[in-house]
């Protein structure tokens, strides 16, 4: 079974990351949800741990005997962070590793798809852009974010696509 890692940021954007979810392991993959603190605010551990039928944690330091931060990126075939927050991509670009998510981000050896979801002003700040270069020039797949609804009556680029 292909084994995908799910990272999941906080924005209100992480409750499509659930259909994204349903899609994976419909199609036959095994999924391993890696969401950030701030992402269960949005969507708690126990609607992903139902529906990956995996658990879930937030901590390098949770199982530390099996060495989560090291092993989850060593095997998975495909890491999609969805939606990825300004401070990920951010992170990301910069190498930091502050959690697990994170930490799997760095020992990823597979492709890594980043699927980002902002307010239009986030999105085009020259930091996040320079961020967002940097991690294609890595070999990292940044989706464009979509145009439309965003948090509140916002609107512009900046929503994360449709799962499908």
């Amino acid at each position: 079974m292909p084994e995908v890692v799910l990272g999941v940021c906080g924005g209100i954007a992480a409750y499509k990351a659930c259909e994204l979810l349903r899609l994976f392991t419909e199609s036959g993959h095994g999924v391993r949800v890696v969401p950030t603190a701030s992402a269960l605010k949005f969507v708690g551990a126990p609607t992903w741990a139902a529906l990956s039928g995996r658990p879930v944690t937030t901590e390098v330091w949770d199982d530390v005997h099996e060495v989560p931060h090291v092993r989850i990126g060593r095997h998975a075939e495909l890491v999609v962070v969805a939606p990825a927050t300004a401070d990920m991509l951010a992170k990301a670009a910069h190498g930091i590793a502050d959690d697990l998510l994170t930490n799997t981000l760095l020992t990823a050896t597979c492709p890594v798809v980043y699927a980002p979801a902002m307010h239009t002003e986030m999105w085009e700040n020259p930091a996040t852009r320079a961020n967002v270069a940097t991690l294609r020039a890595r070999g990292a797949i940044v989706i464009e974010p979509a145009v439309g609804r965003l948090t509140g009556a916002d609107t512009g680029k900046g929503r994360l696509p449709d799962p499908a």
